[in-house]
């Protein structure tokens, strides 16, 4: 199987081909300059490779959640090379792909959402592959906590970002936590050939993003209301 893995769902941008099991990739810091990046990032794959978009199986997308501008990116890029390539598609969570990375089993994911809140869900790997043991939702740094049981791992820069509030709270009940970890299209390569595996590729009309959050801006009242007293 090959797929193209698209991310833009934080500040960095992210681009990976799976190659039947093989991984090529690149990533790089972008802040706000996914559009331009994107597709450069693509075509360098493809020529290194040396395939066309119409030799691959599929595209997979970071669906989110994350940054309401990147994930629109992802998802528009996505259709775009989906539709001229006659290529189905797949939405892949990226607080999955973060817990793929985290060399773990029990995974509690946290994505810094800004606001003063947090993207969180917690993982547990099967032989199927992920279940979510608790789904993806936005809270505040307060609500996140740790399922039953033992063996967590704590992932994710929500852990760098609101570790103040997070890591009095959780640390206890997590064996180790690495704040560096970032959705990443090499970390959804293998989550997206698995889905496409099941069956669940789609049409690339119906790609959407997951929008976990309406407001993508606090007011003036509503930020000094969670500024400390």
């Amino acid at each position: 199987m090959k797929l193209l893995v698209l991310d833009t769902s934080t500040e960095w941008c992210s681009a990976a081909l799976w190659l039947d099991g093989r991984i090529q990739a690149r990533r790089v810091l972008a802040e706000q300059r996914h559009s331009s990046l994107l597709l450069p990032m693509v075509d360098d794959l493809l020529r290194e490779s040396g395939l066309g978009l119409r030799q691959l199986d599929g595209i997979g997308y970071g669906a989110g959640p994350g940054s309401f501008t990147g994930l629109r990116i992802a998802c528009a890029v996505t259709q775009g090379l989906a539709f001229g390539a006659d290529l189905p598609v797949v939405g892949v969570s990226t607080l999955e792909s973060i817990a793929e990375q985290a060399q773990a089993d029990k995974v509690l994911t946290v994505l810094d959402a800004r606001m003063a809140e947090v993207y969180w869900a917690a993982y547990e790997r099967d032989a199927a592959g992920w279940r979510a043991v608790t789904e993806p939702q936005l809270a505040l740094p307060e609500s996140v906590a740790v399922p039953p049981g033992e063996s967590w791992v704590g992932a994710g820069n929500g852990f760098a970002a609101l570790g103040a509030v997070l890591r009095p709270r959780l640390e206890a009940d997590l064996v180790r936590i690495d704040a560096t970890l970032m959705p990443d299209a090499a970390a959804m390569a293998p989550l997206a050939a698995g889905a496409f595996e099941r069956g669940e590729g789609m049409d690339a009309a119906l790609a959407a993003p997951i929008y976990l959050r309406d407001k993508v801006a606090l007011t003036v009242d509503e930020r000094r209301a969670r500024q400390p007293a």
